[in-house]
């Protein structure tokens, strides 16, 4: 649907590319997509069966993630079309308040949630705008399906260029390698799966000491038995000869398998391949919209339906996010985003780099308005279309059915994967209400991390009053019903405590303005695991004198 203005000769050649395909009958349509892209990885990293098993391995292993509860298939998902199903939630707390830093605002990101501001040691660091809840990305995050064809990754397309060994320095890959890029930035991130200051001497360490695929389940039988039980630098050694863990070898290994990640087997590839009936009579109509009237085929045409070139298309202020130009700092650039591949894109709303649009009627009827919002170098194309009701309707069966692929969408090979340990019962679940203190301000339980024996596990509280004295409770059993304490209410049996954990004075100043963590060892015993905890925090709050607590809602979970 849209066109770049980055010289005369460009435009020349987008309406000469548009006009031949106006010609071109439905039954033909754009070419079929090309074999999995095998061929396409760099020279000094070929595909291998191994790589492929130890890349799928990391991709859902969420220890890879300071605090346990990232991995990198969090923010990608097979059955979303490689993208992060969180983000289109109801009240999944996936937004970023955008360059005003305001919630609420028109500016306001849909993103994709990561972890919560910590350091080294675990526990937690008050974030400048989302204090101890999780971070949330400032773009959404783009799909890691059919990436492997595309030259630049993320939505400004920063990684490219030689491939470097993040610790040495040298150059391990020249050219090619944009996906080991890539994967190279979110581990050491503080928002999307790290702590701060956190460098791959760290994430490296953390994978050589973990037990493969530990927090997750219903690990695909074949990947299963891969894995064998061996632990990583025995797979390590099998797919590069020395047991080494390395940033390098963790980046090679999971840009092999997302070459793997190819989808190619929808109806439209069965329509264009020959089978006249693969698509309906309306999606046939809405080909021929996408080719012609649309505009859409000028820059999402080809196999995968991109250009994977970047333009500005006026879905916000160009000013709001500079995309393309933090790269290049060409002018021309500024407010660009990458053309993101059509496949399977009814799985992965809601739609652009910033989430504004929750369906595919309202991007349809954004590009038919000619867009939101102009600057200069705002792609041609996207201008008035004046498609009617009809049309739009065809329009979106297309962009539908045809366009996804039913592997992607059931989650089978190559796109199945593991359960997520954030997708269980391991994730902790709250209950009980919170008893509010002086001012009315209700103390709020931060906990996101799942309890796993022979780790760290940290657990917040926000919203105190700052500088009052605070602690954790910490019991086997829960108390359904509230038991009167100390003008708050117990949800945990206090009896049966068998940890009372007490991080003193709440940091920050004022009511409702306390916050802190406590980082708590859990042993590594082999009876925990399953054994149910169950945490409270209560707050010294006294009201008119005396010995009086406010408190957290509780939280339920069990031990991994």
């Amino acid at each position: 649907m849209i066109i770049s203005r980055n010289s005369s000769l460009s435009l020349l050649l987008a309406i000469a590319v548009s006009a031949s395909f106006a010609d071109v009958s439905a039954a033909q349509g754009p070419p079929p997509p090309p074999p999995p892209p095998v061929a396409q990885a760099p020279a000094g990293n070929p595909v291998t069966a191994a790589k492929t098993n130890l890349g799928k391995v990391l991709f859902w292993e969420e220890q890879l993630g300071s605090n346990q509860t990232m991995a990198c298939g969090t923010c990608h998902v097979m059955g979303a079309g490689g993208s992060d199903p969180r983000s289109g939630q109801p009240g999944s707390q996936s937004v970023h308040p955008g360059l005003d830093g305001l919630f609420g605002g028109p500016d306001d990101i849909v993103g994709s949630r990561g972890v919560t501001r910590a350091v080294a040691d675990g526990s937690y660091d008050l974030a400048p705008l989302f204090r101890l809840q999780r971070q949330v990305t400032n773009r959404r995050a783009p799909s890691a399906i059919n990436a492997a064809f595309a030259p630049r990754q993320f939505w400004d397309g920063r990684a490219q260029g030689p491939f470097t060994d993040p610790l040495s320095g040298l150059v391990i890959l020249p050219l090619g390698a944009s996906l080991e890029i890539q994967a190279l930035g979110p581990p050491t991130s503080d928002v999307e799966m790290g702590h701060v200051g956190r460098n791959w001497n760290e994430v490296a360490a953390r994978i050589q000491a973990s037990v493969p695929l530990r927090l997750a389940s219903n690990v695909p039988p074949a990947l299963a038995g891969w894995i064998n039980g061996r632990d990583y630098p025995s797979l390590f050694l099998e797919v590069f000869g020395t047991p080494d863990v390395t940033p390098v070898r963790i980046a090679m290994a999971i840009a092999t398998y997302e070459r793997t990640l190819s989808s190619n087997q929808t109806p439209f590839d069965a329509f264009v391949s020959g089978n006249q009936n693969a698509l309906t009579p309306l999606e046939q109509q809405g080909l021929q919209v996408f080719n012609n009237i649309g505009r859409c085929i000028v820059c999402h045409g080809g196999p995968f339906q991109t250009d994977n070139n970047f333009h500005y298309t006026g879905v916000r202020p160009q000013n709001e996010d500079l995309g393309r130009f933090l790269v290049t700092g060409t002018p021309a650039d500024r407010g660009a985003m990458k053309t993101p591949g059509l496949r399977n894109v009814e799985l992965r709303a809601p739609y652009f780099h910033n989430g504004r649009m929750s369906t595919l009627s309202e991007v349809i009827d954004f590009y038919d308005r000619g867009g939101d919002f102009n600057a200069p170098n705002k792609a041609l194309a996207v201008a008035p279309i004046g498609l009617n009701v009809q049309q739009k309707a065809a329009l979106l069966a297309f962009l539908t059915r045809p366009l996804t692929d039913p592997r992607v969408a059931n989650q089978t090979a190559p796109f199945d994967r593991p359960t997520l340990a954030s997708e269980t019962s391991a994730v902790p679940a709250r209950y009980g209400a919170p008893t509010p203190g002086a001012g009315g301000f209700t103390p709020k339980m931060i906990a996101f991390e799942p309890a796993v024996t022979g780790t760290k596990w940290t657990v917040g509280i926000d919203g105190g009053n700052g500088g009052r004295p605070a602690v954790l409770l910490q019991s086997p059993v829960q108390l359904l019903v509230g038991l009167p304490f100390q003008g708050t209410s117990l949800h945990v049996d206090l009896a049966s405590a068998t940890l009372v954990k007490r991080v003193g004075a709440l940091h920050g100043t004022g009511n409702g303005g306390g916050w802190s963590s406590a980082s708590i060892n859990i042993a590594s015993d082999p009876l925990l695991i399953g054994q149910p905890i169950f945490s409270q925090w209560l707050v010294i709050d006294p009201l008119g004198g005396g010995l009086r607590m406010c408190s957290s809602e509780a939280i339920a979970m069990s031990y991994l």
